[in-house]
């Protein structure tokens, strides 16, 4: 297993897998209207005998003034899913972002796979999701330097999130 950045001519291979991680096209078109507005700040993909089978993609998000990033989406074709390969992204992607100087990453994800990695509920830094149907256990973070967060401050996406939500 290989893990390296997004180069261009991987695009198309990373739209089939996103179709078929997810069945359905949403998630497929937010990565390509991110990529044309140039929001992404962080995309990996993961290679399994030269081939792309999975990929994660970083945004920032405003937090009041300050900028973190968001962890979103991630996809795995469905042929190698549990093989953690997922888990592998996810660790390296964070590693990378903090080694960027995010003070925070954030995460919109199931409440009992992003917690394996260090996400914690947001509410626990009083920073709240501007989508309010997320539940709180859902909308997590995991917090590098508490101190250039404001507390009581809203999360806010890129406007690219919004059609799929």
């Amino acid at each position: 297993m290989i893990i390296r950045k997004e180069y261009p001519g991987d695009i198309a291979e990373l739209r089939a897998i996103d179709l078929a991680a997810f069945d359905r096209e949403p998630e497929a078109d937010l990565v390509d209207r991110l990529r044309r507005k140039q929001a992404i700040v962080l995309s990996l993909v993961a290679l399994e005998r030269r081939k792309p089978v999975g990929h994660i993609l970083f945004t920032e998000v405003k937090i009041g003034d300050a900028v973190a990033a968001a962890l979103a989406p991630i996809a795995v074709h469905p042929d190698y899913q549990h093989r953690g390969i997922g888990r592998i992204l996810v660790r390296e992607g964070t590693e990378i972002i903090r080694g960027m100087g995010y003070p925070a990453l954030i995460v919109l994800g199931h409440p009992d796979y992003y917690p394996l990695f260090g996400f914690r509920p947001a509410s626990r830094w009083d920073i709240h999701c501007e989508y309010e149907s997320v539940p709180d256990e859902a909308f997590m973070a995991i917090v590098w330097d508490e101190s250039s967060l404001p507390t009581g401050a809203t999360a806010r996406f890129h406007p690219e999130f919004t059609a799929v939500l």
